[in-house]
């Protein structure tokens, strides 16, 4: 089968598919590739005992009328076909230590972020405004954060570290670890985590908190429901393994069965380092080469899903992050076996709006790719079943206990309203996700050094394009940005924003 498409994309996570409608709604042919049987990426879910699991989506942040996600959702077609849940406006995220009684709040909306952290610091309120203050500064100076067109950001905001900055703004040191208390959604450390990280993953949710009912996989059913509807045609199943080259151009990508795809242009929502090692490493720069496989990624995920008994264990419309040692926010990844998990992330779900009942938890924490290592060369997804061996499933297992024994600390009775507990590790993520190493977040961001990680989403390669979690930001929100800065490349940027904005406006 050979195909013939104005636009070429390689992997379906969000990143890959927002680009496809956004190339598709200017008139473009277009096709995404995926290897996997299930599109996505980070979006998917899964089934364990007739309960729905997300891989990657466990809330978002900016959904309301006239926020950022709003705009570009309303923009791509999908805002109004998905079922979501509001989380608690007075504490969307909950922030716990070991041996600390309070469950400290991150509420949504910016008077009600004060006024409920104020109750637990009193004599602070002056600190927390000038944090809020700094949030939305920071995000103020990413322009496409703002649906806005004037020049880039400001790049003394790259080089703010965020932990130092926290120390600027008070001694107290328990304050300090509460406002970084949800630094696990960017995996952030205390010498390198640029604070603009912090403000994009944070201020999003303080505008608005919700959970996808069902599942983030509803997000990838319309953002394909709004594809074909301008065109554009997807193929699952279809690993790229290979490009053909001639003259300083991309002109075909061939898959693992045999197919090949022409284009004009190709826009990689894969991995950048494999990326690059399958196009050829002699199709680029050696500095550029060098320094895309240089990057360190960012620490991988273990994850728990489990399924309880029905009406056993009522629903908290919040997340809770726990810090074991309040002193140790910035340095919970550097865990020893005997320390770990140093901290973690629950979430529990549910199926319909006004659910009483939780119907599972979501608990993840970090796990260094060393640890499961040694079964590095086995692969298993639902397109590709190999048994990693009896080994591997008795390390998951103890893994398993270890990581219940803590979260019993915050939900005593957790035992008893379990039906079956399930696991993913840093090598599941690898397989059905396709991040170097089953990483959470891509590449490490460090404020010392903002240019050596920069990935711009135009390579040297004429008609290559990159997108996804690694080029600009993570997390929903960053990846949507990432696909406007990727087809701006390709389309025009102030073209673009105009067409958004004034799309946006139409609708009103």
């Amino acid at each position: 089968m050979k195909k013939k498409y104005d636009v070429v994309i390689v992997g379906s996570g969000l990143g890959g598919l927002v680009s496809a409608i956004i190339l598709a709604k200017e008139g473009k042919s277009v096709c995404v590739l995926e290897k996997n049987n299930q599109f996505g990426g980070n979006l998917q879910t899964f089934v364990r005992d007739k309960t729905i699991f997300d891989t990657g989506i466990h809330y978002i942040g900016g959904l309301a009328e006239g926020q950022n996600l709003h705009s570009y959702f309303s923009y791509i077609g999908i805002m109004d076909h998905l079922r979501l849940k509001k989380m608690d406006e007075d504490a969307y995220d909950v922030i716990t230590f070991e041996g600390d009684p309070n469950q400290y709040p991150h509420a949504q909306g910016y008077e009600n972020f004060v006024k409920q952290l104020v109750k637990y610091f009193p004599d602070e309120e002056e600190v927390i405004r000038e944090y809020c203050n700094k949030l939305i500064y920071a995000c103020d100076s990413f322009p496409l954060y703002n649906l806005k067109n004037d020049g880039g950001y400001q790049n003394e905001v790259l080089s703010i570290n965020a932990k130092a900055l926290l120390d600027e703004l008070t001694p107290n040191e328990k304050l300090k670890a509460v406002l970084a208390g949800s630094n696990f959604l960017y995996a952030g450390d205390d010498y390198r985590t640029p604070f603009y990280v912090h403000a994009l993953s944070v201020n999003s949710y303080i505008q608005s908190s919700w959970r996808c009912l069902n599942g983030g996989s509803q997000i990838t059913k319309q953002l394909i429901k709004q594809l074909k509807k301008f065109g554009g045609e997807t193929y699952k199943h279809s690993e790229v393994v290979d490009f053909t080259y001639d003259n300083g151009k991309l002109i075909s990508a061939i898959t693992k069965n045999g197919n090949e795809y022409f284009g004009d242009i190709f826009i990689s929502n894969i991995e950048p380092k494999t990326t690059l090692n399958l196009i050829g490493k002699d199709k680029f720069r050696k500095p550029y080469y060098d320094r895309i496989q240089s990057l360190e990624v960012i620490i991988a995920p273990f994850s728990i899903y489990i399924v309880l008994k029905p009406e056993s264990l009522p629903y908290r419309n919040y997340n809770n992050y726990h810090v074991k040692d309040a002193s140790r926010i910035w340095k919970a990844a550097e865990y020893t076996q005997e320390s770990w998990p140093e901290c973690y992330m629950i979430s529990m779900n549910v199926s319909e709006e006004n659910q009483v009942w939780a119907e599972s938890i979501t608990a993840i924490t970090y796990m260094r790719f060393d640890e499961v290592q040694q079964w590095e060369n086995t692969k298993n997804t639902v397109a590709n079943k190999e048994e990693r061996g009896e080994e591997y499933e008795k390390f998951k297992n103890d893994k398993i206990e270890i990581f219940l024994q803590e979260i019993e600390k915050k939900i005593p009775n957790i035992r008893e309203c379990i039906k079956s507990v399930h696991a993913s590790t840093p090598l599941s993520y690898r397989d059905y996700i396709g991040g170097h190493n089953g990483n959470l977040y891509g590449y490490v961001k460090d404020s010392n050094n903002p240019m050596k990680t920069f990935i711009s989403p135009k390579t040297k390669i004429e008609n290559l394009f990159l997108t996804g979690q690694s080029i600009s930001m993570h997390g929903v929100l960053g990846v949507t940005i990432g696909a406007v800065v990727t087809c701006s490349e390709i389309v025009g940027k102030e073209y673009l924003i105009n067409k958004i904005n004034n799309e946006l406006k139409a609708k009103e």
